[in-house]
């Protein structure tokens, strides 16, 4: 699983991508320059690393993912969950939850993700 570890520089790299996928590696400069202020080399470093631990791939000039966002966000929740609340799921959701107050539509689609979870 270690290879969905992003940093935060790599994710906000590998969310460009997800957004624009497929996009060219001249475009995907201009718009690393534009948001994260990334020199050309920056990014084709990154680019190159990236493509290197199969995370992104660059054939022809086109970039695209080959791993998802939801498998990255599920690395990192699963990472959280067990380095900050030893694995417990409740104890994560208390201290998400503490001092919010939810709506009746989140408390709903909450109980339809425990209910699908359970079966």
């Amino acid at each position: 699983m270690e290879e969905y570890k992003l940093f935060d520089g790599e994710y906000k790299f590998v969310n460009i991508i997800w957004e624009l996928e497929p996009i060219n590696s001249p475009e995907l400069v201009k718009v690393c320059e534009d948001r994260l202020g990334w020199k050309k080399s920056t990014t084709y470093t990154v680019l190159r690393k990236l493509c290197q631990r199969n995370v992104l791939q660059n054939e022809n000039t086109i970039v695209t993912a080959l791993i998802k966002r939801e498998q990255v966000q599920k690395y990192e929740s699963e990472a959280v969950l067990s380095k900050a609340f030893n694995g417990s799921l409740p104890a994560f959701i208390a201290t998400l939850l503490e001092g919010k107050k939810l709506t009746v539509k989140e408390v709903n689609e909450i109980k339809k993700m425990i209910e699908e979870a359970a079966k």
